[in-house]
């Protein structure tokens, strides 16, 4: 019983950890809830720690009517399990392809790329 609380306690942090990167695209927009997204993002990944342990993911962003495989690669500390998830968000402002490549840190490391 105890193990399956930890599991399902890990499985909410990833997803947490995922939804957090998509927040931070929307947190420096300033549009209204009428407004239409720039992107749409589609993510699944997973995730294993013994103490020290690595995430990683991919999916597609949507841009302009083309799609984009991503990757997600991930660093946690202190973490020992197993975890899979899924997310969809929407991105606002992003102008360029290029602006959406990058790291972003939540609750550890993570890193965001072009497939």
């Amino acid at each position: 019983m105890e193990g399956n609380r930890m599991n399902n306690v890990k499985k909410i942090a990833i997803l947490s950890l995922v939804i957090a990167v998509m927040a931070g695209f929307t947190q420096a927009a300033t549009h209204h809830h009428e407004s239409k997204p720039d992107a749409t993002l589609r993510l699944s990944g997973g995730g294993f720690a013994l103490g020290i342990g690595v995430n990683w993911g991919s999916g597609t962003l949507t841009y302009r009517g083309k799609d984009y495989p991503v990757k997600v690669k991930g660093l946690s500390v202190g973490r020992v399990g197993m975890t899979s998830s899924s997310a969809y968000g929407e991105v606002f402002n992003l102008k360029h392809l290029q602006d959406f490549n990058g790291h972003y840190n939540v609750g550890g490391a993570c890193q965001i790329r072009p497939a």
